[in-house]
């Protein structure tokens, strides 16, 4: 199997969308309850913003889009269109991390690279951008891949935005000395 990527545009919508929610609904089984899993769509989700920014990508096996995610520049931490509590506000590269975001890959494809893969692209573009570290949110079920990639967990939080609480767990990568 060859994984491709590319940036992602607002056409992908009608079939990132379905790709999202098959991803939400499969990959939590076994770290959430089935009410926990139908919280987290209040939580997760598509952020246009980074389609926008041009910094959200596809990965695409045989001209099929089988993942996205993405990066930002700006404080938001999770979260998509609907969620609550976003903050558009630009970082300092400086100072602040860079966010890994809205990371969601196709069952059918899990464990089979696309999460590296994005992950990959994203770490070389903040690196570009001046950034050292990255951070994110990371589900429960998300989590392995993200240690696996050099993230620690730096907090561990409930997000009770849909009613039922939802762990995640906040982690972090300095990547300053990781990219060569």
């Amino acid at each position: 199997m060859t994984l491709t990527s590319r940036l992602a545009r607002r056409a992908d919508m009608p079939t990132l969308l379905p790709l999202i929610g098959a991803a939400i609904t499969e990959l939590q089984k076994g770290f959430l309850d089935d009410a926990q899993i139908e919280s987290s769509r209040s939580i997760m989700g598509i952020d246009t913003q980074l389609i926008d920014d041009g910094t959200y990508f596809v990965v695409e096996s045989d001209g099929q889009i089988v993942g996205c995610g993405g990066w930002s520049r700006r404080a938001t931490l999770y979260g998509g269109d609907h969620s609550q509590g976003r903050d558009p506000a630009l970082l300092d590269p400086a100072r602040d991390p860079a966010k890994v975001r809205a990371m969601y890959t196709d069952p059918r494809f899990a464990r089979r690279g696309v999460g590296r893969l994005i992950l990959s692209l994203c770490e070389a573009a903040a690196v570009a951008e001046g950034f050292d570290s990255l951070e994110l949110m990371a589900t429960l079920s998300g989590r392995p891949l993200y240690e696996a990639a050099g993230f620690v967990p730096v907090e561990h939080v409930e997000d009770p935005a849909g009613g039922t609480p939802v762990r995640l767990v906040r982690m972090r990568k300095s990547i300053s000395a990781s990219i060569a």
